[in-house]
């Protein structure tokens, strides 16, 4: 990837930011296009002078999206929502980049999701296979890349569970037996880059991303409290409960995801995963104590009485 440019669709979201590293290291140079690209530009010091672009593009704009992929000799489409802008954004979206892309003569890869099913019960889960289908049809050579749950330092997933475990004395945990399979940012990142680097090998393909470990929900808010140093209740709801609370307005989980958490977020046992790319897996336990440790009583001070 030495000197050569990629387009990050979405660059400056948990996961993009940690593509674009990973692309800095290579050599190469970066542009970083979504709506505000001042929200990316966290990113510059990262590489060197003139290593990093930023351009306002939007999906929903094919005309942005074609300007924000002249001259890339690669593009990583990382956009995704929750929501009714889900078929805007996974399905046209996902095509538009996949078009301009392919006009452009370069390297795809699309980022979807375990689970991504046109007749799958979740909106989420319908737009996520629909975008792939629209991405084969005008990118054949695409790779996609479909992650279980991402986590890492700035994620929404294991620091909004953190949080509640290290305030609250109990603590719901909805649909408690969810099967997940998390999967390093880092590592997810590292797939997207080593796809790029051997369209030839990897172009066409489509991987299921996972980390080492299967934990049910109930296990990863026990694994979550045991790096917090928290002993709340953890208390799991019955269904029927957690389906009305997800059907009422203002709470933190939709209608939607309750109905995606009711499917397993883990690799199929026919499908390729991290080792076919090349990546190890990093499991949760040895990076996630770095960042969770803000969550313990005195912090950092607090880990150091701990291991006394």
């Amino acid at each position: 990837m030495d000197g050569k440019l990629v387009t990050l669709i979405g660059g400056g979201g948990f996961l993009g930011r940690y593509v674009a590293q990973a692309l800095l290291k290579r050599g190469a140079r970066v542009r970083v296009a979504q709506r505000d690209p001042r929200q990316a530009f966290f990113l510059k010091p990262l590489g060197g002078l003139g290593q990093t672009q930023f351009v306002a593009a939007d999906v929903t704009r094919p005309e942005t999206i074609v300007r924000a992929v002249q001259g890339a000799a690669a593009v990583v489409n990382l956009v995704g929502v929750f929501g009714n802008d889900a078929q805007r954004i996974h399905v046209d979206g996902a095509r538009t980049v996949a078009e301009a892309a392919t006009d452009e003569g370069a390297a795809l890869v699309h980022v979807s999701a375990i689970g991504a099913d046109v007749n799958g019960d979740s909106l989420y889960a319908r737009t996520k296979g629909a975008g792939e289908g629209a991405v084969r049809a005008a990118a054949p050579h695409a790779t996609i890349l479909r992650p279980s749950t991402v986590f890492g330092r700035e994620d929404q997933f294991i620091n909004r569970f953190a949080g509640m475990i290290a305030t609250l004395p109990v603590v719901p945990v909805l649909r408690g037996a969810a099967r997940f399979q998390p999967v390093y940012v880092g590592d997810v990142a590292q797939a997207a880059v080593t796809a790029l680097d051997d369209e030839e090998t990897y172009g066409g393909r489509t991987f299921e991303l996972g980390g080492p470990e299967v934990l049910t929900m109930l296990e990863l808010h026990q694994r979550i409290a045991q790096h917090v140093g928290r002993t709340p209740r953890l208390l799991a709801l019955p269904d029927a409960v957690g389906g009305l609370l997800a059907s009422l307005p203002g709470t933190p989980i939709s209608t939607d995801q309750w109905k995606m958490l009711g499917h397993d977020s883990v690799v199929s046992s026919h499908a390729e995963g991290l080792s076919a790319l090349g990546v190890a897996q990093t499991p949760l336990d040895a990076v996630a104590p770095g960042w969770l440790v803000r969550y313990r009583r005195a912090g950092r001070f607090g880990l150091i009485q701990h291991a006394r």
